[in-house]
């Protein structure tokens, strides 16, 4: 990771209202196997398998790429809305450098 990251007042309070550990969303981004573009949002997508809540659950957080990296939200997603995004054309894998 050679950028900064930052989380904006959307993703703190997603945190908040989802009891969701406040580092988790930086190991989401730094441990993501795929990355994808979104053509609706015109967001970046980083999904990874991590730990939460005794579980092993598949998150994605959205970001956008500037002089830093700003992470905008975090949720966990399941295997069908993942492959349904993908098939649709809607995401589109991308190589990221952070």
């Amino acid at each position: 990771m050679h950028k900064e990251i930052v989380y904006t007042d959307h993703l703190e309070f997603r945190l908040k209202q989802r009891n969701i550990p406040h580092e988790l969303p930086k190991v989401v981004l730094q441990n993501a196997k795929e990355y994808y573009f979104d053509k609706m949002t015109g967001y970046y997508v980083a999904i990874a398998n991590v730990d939460y809540k005794g579980r092993r659950k598949e998150f994605i957080v959205v970001f956008e790429i500037e002089d830093k990296i700003v992470l905008i939200t975090i949720h966990p997603i399941r295997n069908e809305q993942k492959v349904n995004r993908i098939k649709s054309g809607r995401w589109i894998r991308v190589e990221v450098e952070l």
